[in-house]
């Protein structure tokens, strides 16, 4: 399958931003318990730079129902069905995540994604959260891919 056209351009490619003093949305955010929360496009911009490496915490249901973002790294936080905590987790994510480098998360809304920063930050990782998640934030009819996140943002995603 190829790579989901981005909604205001129409690319495969998502939209060019550097982080500058001037966008909050290249900024990274204060956060309690672990290093920080960054947008979506400071992630991908991290990411594609190597500073960071991407890590999509989302149960394997989510990744194969919703889409995934192709290179990430995948260790989940909590399964589907139920959403049980993964007792692999600790092991799985510091077999993938290099020390003394950042660490991004990713679940579906930015939320659990805070719980693993913070087990992450425990384990010795420099851990990031990344705000609105692959979904986004709920519209005023509860639904997700409308507000934000890193699939509306038109940031590289799949679905098979």
């Amino acid at each position: 399958m190829p790579l989901h056209a981005h909604p205001v351009t129409g690319t495969s490619r998502p939209p060019s931003s550097t982080p500058d003093d001037d966008n909050p949305r290249m900024q990274v955010r204060p956060a309690r318990g672990y290093t920080g929360d960054v947008t979506p496009e400071l992630a991908w911009h991290w990411w594609q730079s190597g500073e960071a490496m991407l890590v999509d915490i989302r149960s394997d249901a989510e990744r194969a129902w919703v889409g995934y973002v192709p290179g990430a790294a995948v260790v989940t936080w909590k399964q589907w069905p139920g959403m049980v905590f993964n007792p692999d987790f600790d092991q799985a994510l510091t077999a993938v995540a290099p020390l003394n480098h950042k660490v991004l998360l990713l679940c579906r809304s930015g939320i659990r994604s805070v719980a693993a920063a913070r087990r992450a930050t425990e384990l010795g990782l420099l851990a990031y959260n990344v705000l609105e998640g692959f979904e986004g934030d709920p519209d005023e009819h509860a639904q997700r891919g409308h507000l934000g996140g890193w699939r509306r943002l038109g940031l590289p995603w799949r679905q098979d």
